[in-house]
Formats: C-alpha cells, sequence, structure tokens
C-alpha cells in the first residue's frame, strides 16, 4: 500500500498544484505562467533532439501531460519519510518552487514567466508548497487509514493492555 499511497498522493499534489496554477493565472495579475515556462522548454528539447514543434494545440496537451505525471512523480517523495509527510510536502514544494524560480534562465529560458515580479516570484513557491502540502495531508490521510484497519486495532489494542497488566 505505501507505493500506491505515494503515487496517489503525489498525483493529488500534483492536480492542486494545476488547478491552483489555472485559477491564479486567470485571477490574478502578475501570476506565474508556468504553463509557457513548460511549453517553451519542451520546445526546446525537442528541438535539439531534431523533431518538429507540435500544434499548439497538442504542444498544449504535451506539456500539460508532462507536467502533471512529473509533479505526482516528483511529490509522491512525500512518503519517503513515513509520519513526516506533511513537512516532506512542504519541503519539496519549497525546493520546487525555489528551483522554478531560480532555474529558467540558466536554461535559457524567458525567466520573467516565474519571476517578473517578487509578487510572481511569491505566488510561484506558493505554488508548488500548496502542491506539496497536498501531497502530503493526502499521504497522512492515507498513513492513518492504514493503521486504523480493524486488524490494526486489534493488534494496537492487545499491545496497550499487554502494557498495562
Amino acid at each position: 500500500m505505501a507505493k500506491r499511497s505515494s503515487f496517489f498522493s503525489g498525483l493529488a499534489g500534483s492536480i492542486a498544484l494545476t488547478v491552483f496554477h489555472e485559477i491564479l493565472r486567470k485571477t490574478v495579475s502578475n501570476a506565474p505562467r508556468m504553463d509557457k515556462l513548460g511549453k517553451q522548454g519542451l520546445t526546446k528539447v525537442l528541438s535539439a533532439v531534431g523533431s518538429d514543434k507540435p500544434s499548439s494545440d497538442n504542444l498544449q496537451k504535451i506539456t500539460l501531460g508532462g507536467d502533471l505525471m512529473g509533479n505526482a512523480g516528483y511529490y509522491a517523495m512525500v512518503g519517503i519519510k513515513p509520519g513526516y509527510s506533511l513537512v516532506t510536502g512542504a519541503v519539496l514544494g519549497l525546493a520546487a518552487g525555489i528551483g522554478a524560480v531560480a532555474l529558467p534562465e540558466k536554461m535559457g529560458l524567458n525567466e520573467s514567466y516565474s519571476n517578473a515580479t517578487t509578487k510572481t516570484k511569491v505566488l510561484t513557491v506558493l505554488l508548488y508548497v500548496t502542491g506539496g502540502l497536498v501531497a502530503g495531508a493526502v499521504h497522512r490521510m492515507f498513513e492513518n487509514r492504514e493503521t486504523t484497519t480493524p486488524k490494526n486495532l486489534k493488534r494496537k489494542s492487545r499491545e496497550i493492555v499487554h502494557r498495562l497488566v
């Protein structure tokens, strides 16, 4: 169950990140444009390997799919330290957010998509921290569910009784 709970936790964090990004993109001035950064990065990689650039619609779909799966895999690491999934999620999100702000220029990408203003930088980091916290919370929910199964409750009850006797 541990691998499955980590996978679903990572997927939940990735979906939360994507939904939060879309809301910000449509409602907040100077919002991060990670969608544009992703498309630019994918175009650069495809060009480097000699592939043709897909149509705009296909580029959007491929980038979105890659972002969802890549972020899900990344956030799935919340299960690496059982019992600390929220802290792990927050740290993973913080690291990803800082990377999203600091790395585009070094990778030859348009840095303004993630750090045009201080507000954009802060929102970029918060996007990824939110994804990490959601992944951590979902993983914690799985952990709590696993420890409260009837079999585990029976075992824990016996342990408590033995300690008291």
